[in-house]
């Protein structure tokens, strides 16, 4: 099975909000003291490492852009072998690893939407 992996902030959740009906496989659960206060973020974030099947990508980044809360520049990264996802509220960025144009498109609409600089951090 080919699959692409990320990090999912559950605190990124809209209150109210299900993720359902694609399937992932969570690979591990970790809270931290990560999150900046001075811009409305929770001081303490849930990250969920996962796994999807690269058949879900499409289906899991539509999902996702419909369940995180806009507040404060919440976003999902994930990757395959070959891709890139940025997904944030509404809108989901997606392009071949390592391209620097497509990264730039993701990296202006979080800086637009309130996500600090420090958290522009996305692995390629």
């Amino acid at each position: 099975m080919s699959a692409a992996s990320g990090t999912l902030i559950a605190e990124s959740l809209r209150v109210g909000a299900a993720l359902d009906s694609v399937p992932i496989v969570v690979d591990k659960i970790i809270r931290t003291d990560s999150g900046d206060v001075t811009v409305g973020q929770p001081l303490t974030w849930t990250f969920v490492e996962f796994h999807v099947d690269v058949d879900g990508l499409e289906m899991w980044a539509e999902r996702l852009s419909q369940v995180l809360d806009d507040a404060v520049g919440w976003y999902c990264d994930f990757r395959s072998s070959e891709e890139t996802f940025v997904v944030f509220a509404s809108r989901v960025f997606r392009y071949p690893r390592g391209n620097s144009e497509g990264r730039a498109r993701a990296a202006d609409h979080a800086r637009y939407v309130g996500v600090p600089e420090s958290q522009l951090d996305w692995p390629e």
